[in-house]
């Protein structure tokens, strides 16, 4: 096979890659930190800048990258007022973690825990029971959430403290497994409309002395995945959601901290050969493969039995200077799905795992053709995808 234009046979060192800022800056630490200032058991401050709140509320966006946010302050103009400290308010970025990507980081969101540790390592992975990939945002096939996720989340250790603990987002999310295992807890409030949605957040939000609360907006996302970062949807999204939170904001009780944050941010994928590595047409990356999971910029392979150095030899030499490629254990030691990986989790992660350095991924338009077309992609660790705002209101 001819060797493309890009192709460089010189890999990425593994050092190079940006590490998510797990313990100290990340999305598993903002829970744990508000925990902690509403004395919550168990639970010590990790992002050290932010002071107690007895009422906080975390507004999670999904999809605004930190980059994202800064390159369209005319569309979120409140939102980019915070990044300024100005209406009593402050902003800086922090990490999602790794990968970028939703159900992982839904779930370090809830849990207070990286990746390595809630065991959900990616968007498809392994499940070393079956042999089969696991959809982690879908669920599908059906397996035991709690014995996939058995850690117990933020939102159920608070509400046992006597926090007032409770969701509002789409009542479409109130039973899915993955609201189960990551953002459970209190109650639920399912509320179909944006303005509905954060009105009764803040009335959670004031039901008590001490509350914890949590609600979500998808559709910045799912603009950005079919029109792409930019785009006039993906913009309109943002304008809309920009109206949100400050209509949040201006309704927060005494007392009370309003936090904007992101699951991911995203960047767009050129549609052309040299941007779109199609593993289904390229011999030389499914050469010893049995399963291809995570997605297009931050996979997961699992080799067949005795392949996996030769599949991490061939991925690395195939993508050269557009990912960082590690094997299992290179991964893993390196910290990429956090500092510690628990030994049910071990399996999870791909015998190669292939993190996007360029604007490029490898998608596969046979087994998922859905994934292939989408126009705005994320999972790896540029600061693209893997910076997310924090934004702080206070009454």
């Amino acid at each position: 096979m001819a060797q493309p234009a890009w192709h460089d046979p010189e890999p990425l060192p593994l050092a190079s890659a940006p590490l998510p800022e797990y313990g100290s800056g990340s999305l598993a630490d903002l829970l744990p930190t508000l925990a902690a200032g509403q004395e919550v058991p168990g639970f010590t401050p990790a992002i050290a800048e932010l002071a107690p709140a007895d009422r906080a509320c975390v507004f999670l966006i999904d999809g605004l990258g930190w980059e994202q946010l800064l390159g369209h302050p005319a569309e979120a103009p409140f939102l980019t007022s915070l990044i300024a400290s100005s209406r009593g308010g402050s902003g800086r970025p922090i990490t999602a973690g790794f990968p970028a990507t939703t159900a992982s980081s839904l779930a370090s969101v809830g849990t207070g825990l990286p990746p390595g540790r809630h065991g959900l390592p990616g968007y498809t992975v392994l499940d070393p029971a079956t042999g089969e990939l696991m959809n982690q945002l879908r669920w599908q096939p059906w397996t035991d959430p709690y014995a996939w996720q058995p850690h117990p989340t933020v939102f159920q250790l608070a509400d046992a403290a006597g926090v007032h603990t409770a969701q509002v987002s789409s009542p479409k999310f109130q039973h899915t497994p993955l609201t189960k295992v990551a953002l459970s807890g209190g109650t639920f409030h399912g509320r179909l409309a944006g303005e509905e949605r954060v009105d009764h957040a803040a009335a959670q939000l004031a039901a008590a002395d001490r509350a914890l609360v949590y609600t979500y907006y998808a559709e910045v996302d799912a603009a950005g995945h079919r029109f792409g970062v930019d785009s006039d949807a993906w913009r309109g999204q943002l304008m809309y959601v920009d109206r949100l939170v400050q209509r949040l904001a201006e309704q927060l009780p005494p007392r009370a901290a309003l936090y904007v944050t992101a699951d991911h941010g995203m960047v767009d994928i050129p549609f052309d050969e040299e941007s779109r590595i199609d593993f289904d047409e390229d011999w030389e990356l499914s050469a010893g493969v049995a399963r291809l999971g995570g997605e297009g910029r931050a996979r997961h392979v699992y080799a067949v039995p005795g392949a996996a150095a030769d599949v991490l030899t061939c991925w690395r030499e195939v993508l050269g200077d557009r990912f960082w490629v590690a094997g299992r254990d290179e991964a893993v030691a390196a910290g990429w799905f956090g500092p510690d990986v628990e030994p049910r989790v071990l399996a999870r992660i791909g015998d190669v795992v292939a993190a996007a350095h360029d604007l490029a991924a490898v998608t596969a338009t046979e087994r998922e053709p859905n994934e292939s077309a989408l126009v705005g992609m994320h999972g790896s660790m540029t600061s693209a995808e893997q910076l997310v705002p924090l934004l702080e209101v206070r009454s």
